[in-house]
């Protein structure tokens, strides 16, 4: 079960996330740094849903240096957000628009997941 306070930190970081998303569609010359705000709080949603973020981050990257097949399906994916996120900070976002879809794809699965975990729906 998940504490009141864990849980209202990750609706955040989702709400603020998609806002971040927003203002990059809205403001095309600041889309980078609104993307990659957008992409760590997403980020920051799931950790602060599955407990405590400090020791969800130390794992993943963990398990992500030992570059070795992960058997479990929800840590592969955890991984996947990792690269993901490095990917994108790496990048400078050269592709705009591509970097922009990678986010919203991002964004969408955090918001499953907290949604799932959290027992509750952000409205739009």
């Amino acid at each position: 079960m998940m504490d009141e306070y864990r849980k209202e930190w990750a609706l955040r970081f989702l709400r603020e996330a998609k806002a971040e998303l927003e203002a990059a569609r809205n403001i095309p010359y600041m889309a980078p740094r609104f993307v990659l705000e957008a992409v760590k709080k997403a980020q920051s949603a799931i950790y602060y849903s599955l407990g405590e973020p400090a020791f969800i981050e130390n794992l993943v990257k963990e398990e992500r240096e030992k570059k070795q097949t992960v058997n479990d399906p929800f840590l592969n994916c955890l991984i996947g957000v990792e690269d993901t996120v490095q990917r994108l900070m790496r990048q400078e976002l050269l592709d705009g628009e591509r970097a922009l879809e990678r986010a919203q794809g991002l964004v969408q699965l955090a918001s499953e997941i907290v949604e799932t975990l959290v027992g509750e729906k952000l409205e739009d």
